[in-house]
């Protein structure tokens, strides 16, 4: 379907003929002869004098370049079929937890035993890449929080900076409050019906400058939801490290990640294997996404350039028509000497 982007430039048409209407006219500061007598010369020459185009003829050219700027500057344009748009199911941030107690390794993957950190990059990785339809982003926090990867439709990016997280990479301690407080910024601008913050982390909050429950707070007024996950297996009482006055088990504040999860209208989870963190993710993915208008749009395809060029072109003659007229009129006088 064809269409103008701006029709109303159309409404310029008038304007050269109100500039010369206006304006006074231009004085070309060249003597004019007037000859009321030329039929008598032209018998008396045996030639017969130049006859000048109508003035609408002479004006033709000009008038044409003009038309066509004025099409050019109404941005003509077709469109397309109706096609649909992907939409956004929701906004959802990842928060994980990068502190020094990540690194512990108490996890079973194929019967190997691997650190925290790297079990949820193996299962968030395909939890990520499944959220078809909804803009992902990331948190990494430690002592503080960094914004990792912005909201995005791109999932496999923001798997690959999840996947190069390392340990320690913001510090040792566990920023909990701040980390909420930054994905509460984020979300902020997106509608209110699709902000969520999934948060997993092993430990207690001991660093950065917000309480975790006056973060919640916050987050309840800006309606993110917040689902929070507890990673790490049972403390071990009799273990060889708790004799040294270390197990990180022990270190989980479960009271804290509920009361956030309840206060913002989420859910805790508790993620003691594999198994269990992976049902997590399959009933996060089972999460009813937010209900939106189906969008549609029309490619449209420009195509001003066309009465540009032509426009172009048809200066380009006169100008050439222009600077050729004088060699040409001398050369014909030159012929005509020699008859």
């Amino acid at each position: 379907m064809f269409e103008l982007a701006w029709p109303w430039m159309l409404l310029l048409l008038p304007l050269p003929w109100l500039l010369r209407w206006l304006l006074p006219a231009a004085d070309s500061g060249e003597a004019a002869l007037k000859v009321s007598f030329l039929a008598e010369l032209e018998t008396l020459s045996g030639r017969r004098a130049r006859v000048a185009l109508p003035a609408w003829r002479q004006q033709l050219p000009y008038l044409t370049i003009w038309l066509l700027l004025l099409f050019a500057a109404a941005r003509p344009q077709w469109l397309g079929e109706p096609l649909p748009l992907p939409t956004s199911g929701r906004d959802l941030l990842l928060a994980v937890d990068v502190s020094g107690s990540m690194d512990y390794p108490d996890m079973q993957w194929q019967d190997e035993q691997i650190s925290r950190l790297e079990l949820v990059k193996l299962l968030l990785g395909d939890f990520i890449e499944a959220r078809h339809g909804d803009r992902v982003g990331l948190i990494l926090f430690g002592s503080k929080a960094y914004l990792q990867s912005p909201l995005t439709f791109d999932r496999r990016t923001v798997r690959t900076w999840l996947d190069e997280a390392v340990v320690g990479i913001a510090g040792s301690n566990t920023a909990i409050g701040d980390a909420i407080g930054l994905a509460v910024k984020r979300l902020r601008e997106r509608p209110a019906h699709s902000r969520v913050l999934v948060l997993i982390t092993d430990g207690a909050n001991n660093g950065g400058e917000i309480a975790p429950l006056i973060a919640a707070q916050l987050a309840a007024d800006e309606q993110v939801k917040i689902h929070t996950i507890g990673i790490g297996a049972d403390a071990e009482e009799g273990g060889v490290l708790s004799r040294f006055g270390f197990n990180p088990g022990l270190e989980l504040d479960e009271a804290t990640l509920q009361a956030i999860a309840e206060r913002t209208g989420g859910r805790y989870f508790r993620a003691r294997s594999s198994a269990e963190l992976q049902a997590i993710g399959d009933t996060l993915d089972r999460l009813e996404p937010a209900a939106q208008q189906p969008a549609r749009a029309r490619i449209a395809q420009p195509l001003y350039a066309w009465p540009l060029s032509a426009a172009l072109l048809i200066s380009l003659l006169l100008v050439a028509a222009d600077l050729w007229q004088a060699p040409l009129q001398r050369l014909a006088a030159a012929l005509e000497r020699r008859r």
